[in-house]
């Protein structure tokens, strides 16, 4: 574990709160109703935003927050739908005097750097800066006096990683980005505050395509390992919005097994953990 210059030591506190609020809660194909999966975490007024599809400066504003207080972005994977508004988010912030640290895998931040330099936008005359760090799997690191992050391993593609962040009264919050179910990533975050996860459609497509099940997750076989290794809080994420579902059948599936606290996010919904 390592701090970064100009950051507080972590410390402990008792009634230290998170607050996320989701900018979309979609997969690769966005709904009426749903956009690309893309979210903020608020800590002791330390603004981070986990993944980077289209119109962040927006949404971000929608849920009532500014993008010029934004501190940290954590990027999953590089797979379009969760990086490839990130070119559009420097350029809007580019006449702000701010700095940015942006996470993700060794490929990940490979990636970010060739496209901002596609934009010019690392050139010294954008003024917002952004530093690109590798965060390794199982490497924790403290952020902030209230918060630390963890990298994790998750199988959906090269360039991927999950984040688990802790804050200092202990609460964890869990993010696997796309994945297929994973037994080793469940028993490594057991008995976590809250999980949000890949939910992409329920169990009977992944019947129908069980190709799918090497890349994403069914709301059945969530449930039911989030049960197994007692998840306090399940947000299921990243709905399919190419096919056909009902909320209500990823509601049934779930609760087929899990008994914690189910929250179903919609598209600016705010819960704080």
């Amino acid at each position: 574990m390592f701090d970064f210059v100009g950051f507080f030591l972590y410390n402990n506190s008792s009634d230290s709160t998170m607050k996320i609020s989701f900018l979309g809660t979609g997969g690769a194909v966005a709904s009426q109703e749903r956009d690309n999966i893309s979210f903020l975490i608020e800590e002791s007024a330390v603004l981070s935003l986990i993944d980077c599809p289209g119109a962040v400066v927006q949404k971000i504003k929608k849920v009532g927050y500014r993008p010029q207080d934004l501190k940290f972005i954590f990027i999953t994977h590089i797979h379009p739908d969760h990086i490839y508004g990130l070119p559009s988010l420097i350029h809007s912030l580019m006449l702000e005097e701010m700095n940015l640290l942006l996470f993700g895998s060794a490929e990940t931040i490979g990636f970010c750097a060739q496209l901002l330099d596609l934009f010019g936008l690392r050139e010294s005359k954008i003024k917002c800066r952004v530093e690109l760090r590798e965060l390794a799997p199982e490497n924790e690191i403290s952020l902030t006096s209230q918060l630390k992050v963890t990298g994790l391993v998750i199988k959906h593609h090269s360039s991927s990683l999950g984040f688990l962040w802790e804050n200092a009264s202990g609460k964890k919050i869990v993010y696997s980005g796309d994945t297929p179910a994973d037994r080793s990533f469940f028993s490594k975050i057991e008995g976590v505050d809250c999980l949000i996860h890949d939910c992409s459609a329920p169990a009977r497509f992944f019947q129908l395509f069980p190709e799918l099940k090497r890349m994403h997750t069914d709301s059945l076989t969530l449930g039911k390992l989030a049960e197994e290794f007692r998840i306090k809080r399940l947000i299921p994420c990243h709905f399919f919005g190419e096919i056909d579902f009902d909320q209500e059948e990823i509601v049934q599936e779930i609760k087929f097994s899990y008994q914690g606290e189910l929250t179903v996010p919609q598209d600016f919904m705010s819960i704080t953990i």
